[in-house]
């Protein structure tokens, strides 16, 4: 019988839900409930004799040491759609399939996007604090019509953010790292060139891959092209930016803030510096948690599996 091994359901997110019945109708299944995952040994000794492998988390990662030690491994399923950790030299090496769910979160992630620019321009959560400490701390706030909205990446989630933004009066630009096609002007989007967009743009918001192409491509350099005024968010994977550029950025005022659901350590240490920032608003990687998207993408999930085995 295919052993099948979800190595990472800590919070609960697929126990007892019709996901996990269909995926017991596959083959011998083993959920671990417990956190753990995120540490290498830890992981190869939950999934050393897995046939199966349905990831949930984002910080367990399948590293050429964890794929060399699971001789078994024939299939990784991934809830979500980033693939940044998982080592894909060693699954070709291997003949390991990797699937994805792609577009699942995308209006959730996007609803999410337009939250944090909200919550950032406007000071919400600052202002809640200061009402609920007895204060009065009125003054004057950011809105977003009339503003311009630089979106880099228009994949499902870009593309929504483009659309939502378009409803509040924004203007939005675009760059993409490939050829545009056509894409952003079939969204009421003008493409332009990256160094366009950091110039041009009230709001930044971050929507690649994170890749070998991507990867701290946001480096001190770029960030000195943001106007004073303008906003960061980035709801995509922190290694976009580089942390210490964003450090330094933020805490001289070379940008007006940043509204965060990523960071390169998650969960957040309590000495994280940036955490001591201001002008931040920070949620806990979970744009995409809404009951609607776990349920959508974990069933998409088993699909992959269903269908590879059925292969």
């Amino acid at each position: 019988m295919t052993r099948i091994v979800v190595p990472d359901d800590f919070p609960a997110a697929i126990a007892g839900t019709s996901a996990e019945r269909a995926l017991r109708a596959l083959g011998d299944v083993t959920i671990c409930a417990e956190r753990g995952a995120d540490q290498e040994a830890e992981l190869i000794r939950r999934i050393r004799d897995a046939d199966v492998v349905l990831n949930i988390r984002g910080y367990t990662k399948f590293s050429a040491a964890v794929i060399r030690e699971c001789e078994r491994l024939r299939l990784i399923s991934i809830w979500g759609t980033g693939t940044d950790n998982i080592d894909f030299a060693s699954t070709r090496a291997r003949g390991i399939t990797v699937t994805n769910t792609p577009g699942v979160n995308a209006n959730a992630v996007a609803e999410h996007t337009i939250a944090l620019m909200l919550a950032v321009a406007r000071r919400i959560p600052s202002m809640d604090a200061g009402v609920r400490a007895g204060e009065w701390p009125r003054g004057l706030l950011v809105q977003l019509e009339g503003k311009t909205l630089g979106i880099v990446g228009l994949g499902a989630i870009g593309s929504r953010v483009a659309t939502l933004a378009s409803a509040f009066g924004m203007t939005v630009l675009a760059s993409t790292l490939g050829a545009d096609d056509g894409r952003a002007a079939s969204i009421g989007a003008r493409h332009v060139p990256l160094e366009t967009l950091l110039a041009e743009s009230d709001f930044v918001s971050l929507h690649w891959r994170l890749s070998d192409k991507t990867t701290r491509h946001f480096d001190r350099a770029r960030l000195s092209l943001m106007k004073p005024s303008a906003f960061l968010i980035n709801t995509s994977r922190a290694g976009l930016v580089d942390r210490d550029a964003l450090l330094a950025a933020l805490g001289q005022s070379k940008i007006a803030g940043a509204g965060l659901d990523v960071f390169y350590e998650e969960p957040v240490r309590g000495d994280n510096p940036l955490l001591k920032l201001p002008n931040v608003v920070f949620t806990p990687h979970n744009a995409g948690s809404t009951p609607e998207v776990i349920d959508r993408g974990l069933r998409q999930a088993v699909e992959n599996i269903r269908a590879f085995l059925a292969s």
